[in-house]
């Protein structure tokens, strides 16, 4: 009889708000974070958990059971009103984190998945989709996550969600500066206002509305304008040294428009693959003119989401 060796579980990073988006529209990069679950034989572990980490900022990740990926692993078979497994789980970092890339979403996603598969894979990709959404609070991250590409999420009269997916034109490369200081989320949105007026509320339903037109069709006219925001922007940019340089340097350089992706500090260029070269090297040169390091990566959409795979033993 086969039984599960390791369950592998490879979960893309985010991007998320896009500017006027805010907590409803995100997408998938080709960067990632994987997991790999190997149950722990209860005759040789008396530990529930063990958890090793890899990658550059590893140290910094809790490996006691407090773990977020842990927890959600958890989630799953509190879920299903059965006894989780001792297990141990590898983690290798390709995701920053505390960046606005989704490193969260990340973790909750996987967890989920690799105790779903470990269970016998009883609950469908929706049923995760919701547990995630609850666990992370809202859908934005980890909805793309999940099932990869670019994603809207909205919520159904009955209180479930409606999950769509926003094509975005292959000609459109998102640009990615991550810079080597954090935001949390907690503080980012501790700076925005509780009410906003009906003006602003008008001018990003229309501007979120010229975005998913943009992205899907290439227009760089439209894109020019898209990204505009009232809701979190204006409050976050101080929050974010050099913003306004970067800005200037990636729009001189040919970008269609800049926007902080998640709660930052990452900061996001849309731009034609043409000039992607020259505006990542420009949002590079105009950070470290302000004594700040930053990592400048174009990437793709990834379009598959959460991988998994699983190897067995006799």
């Amino acid at each position: 009889m086969s039984v599960i060796s390791t369950i592998t579980v490879t979960v893309p990073g985010t991007t998320a708000n896009l500017g006027p988006g805010f907590d409803c529209i995100g997408a998938a990069l080709t960067l990632y974070n994987q997991f790999k679950f190997t149950p722990i034989d209860k005759g040789e572990e008396t530990e529930v958990v063990h958890i090793a980490v890899t990658g550059a900022e590893a140290a910094r990740v809790d490996t006691s059971a407090e773990n977020l990926v842990y927890q959600a692993f958890l989630k799953v078979y509190h879920h299903l009103d059965l006894t989780p497994p001792p297990v141990k789980i590898d983690i290798e970092l390709g995701v920053p984190l505390a960046r606005g890339l989704g490193s969260s979403a990340t973790a909750i996603v996987g967890g989920l998945v690799g105790a779903n598969l470990m269970a016998g894979e009883p609950l469908e990709r929706g049923e995760l989709m919701k547990l995630a959404i609850a666990i992370e609070g809202h859908p934005d991250n980890v909805v793309p996550a999940l099932l990869g590409g670019c994603r809207l999420a909205a919520t159904t009269e009955d209180g479930g969600w409606e999950i769509c997916d926003i094509p975005w034109h292959d000609r459109i490369i998102p640009v990615l500066a991550i810079p080597d200081f954090e935001l949390s989320t907690q503080e980012a949105r501790a700076v925005l206002p509780k009410e906003f007026s009906r003006a602003d509320a008008i001018f990003n339903v229309a501007h979120l509305g010229l975005l998913l037109r943009g992205l899907e069709t290439g227009r760089e006219d439209w894109l020019r304008s898209a990204l505009q925001d009232k809701f979190h922007q204006p409050y976050r940019q101080s929050l974010i040294s050099g913003y306004e340089d970067l800005r200037a340097a990636a729009l001189r350089e040919g970008a269609l428009g800049m926007a902080i992706s998640g709660a930052g500090p990452t900061l996001i260029a849309l731009v034609n693959v043409i000039q992607a070269e020259a505006v990542a090297s420009a949002m590079a040169q105009a950070w470290a003119k302000v004594g700040i390091t930053a990592e400048v990566r174009s990437l793709s959409i990834d379009w598959q989401g959460t991988k998994s795979a699983i190897s067995t033993g006799g």
